[in-house]
């Protein structure tokens, strides 16, 4: 199954530093950490038993069928409004400037950055989950259970701490502090 790798390949980080008139480098970093918060907090969403994970499951298939990864994703395919709902739901409510400020306190880039690229990324990590859930013929997850989708969502992040050449992975930080501020209050 693909893993965290494949789907940065996805993201076309030189368009996205164009379009957003940053620089390459600092977006990829930012990439970097942001994705696997992305799918940490589905993850933490499907497994919490918080929400009920067929809606999520319905958000991942819908984006998954959208065709946003066909033929490699054109940034200005993105739906941004969309992506700022994706966002508050993956983070329980919070809306972008929120989660922007807490994913900068620990580390992935500047508050500003963020903001403009969580909205961007959220639909590309979806559309990459519905796919693989498509893949796979995953099977809804039982309430409160991982399964299917959870599954997937695992098995993305279980290549975080490999590969990808980054010496200090921050993910661990990140999924444990900054998810846990942002998911643990609300329910």
């Amino acid at each position: 199954m693909a893993g965290l790798d494949d789907l940065f390949a996805q993201i076309p980080v030189h368009d996205i530093a164009t379009k957003l008139g940053a620089d390459e480098g600092e977006v990829n970093n930012a990439i970097r950490t942001l994705v696997p918060a992305l799918v940490g907090g589905l993850q933490h969403n499907v497994t919490s038993g918080d929400i009920d994970s067929s809606t999520l499951e319905s958000a991942v298939t819908a984006q998954g069928a959208s065709g946003l990864l066909d033929g490699g994703v054109s940034v200005d395919q993105v739906d941004q409004a969309e992506g700022e709902n994706i966002v508050a739901h993956i983070f329980g409510g919070n809306d972008t400037n929120q989660v922007a400020s807490a994913l900068a306190d620990s580390g992935a880039g500047g508050s500003s950055l963020i903001k403009q690229l969580l909205p961007i990324l959220a639909p590309i990590v979806l559309a990459y989950i519905g796919k693989q859930f498509a893949q796979n013929n995953a099977t809804p997850a039982a309430s409160g259970g991982g399964g299917g989708l959870g599954d997937i969502l695992g098995s993305v992040l279980a290549g975080a701490g490999g590969g990808g050449g980054a010496g200090n992975n921050p993910l661990g930080n990140i999924l444990g502090g900054v998810l846990g501020g942002l998911l643990g209050g609300k329910k």
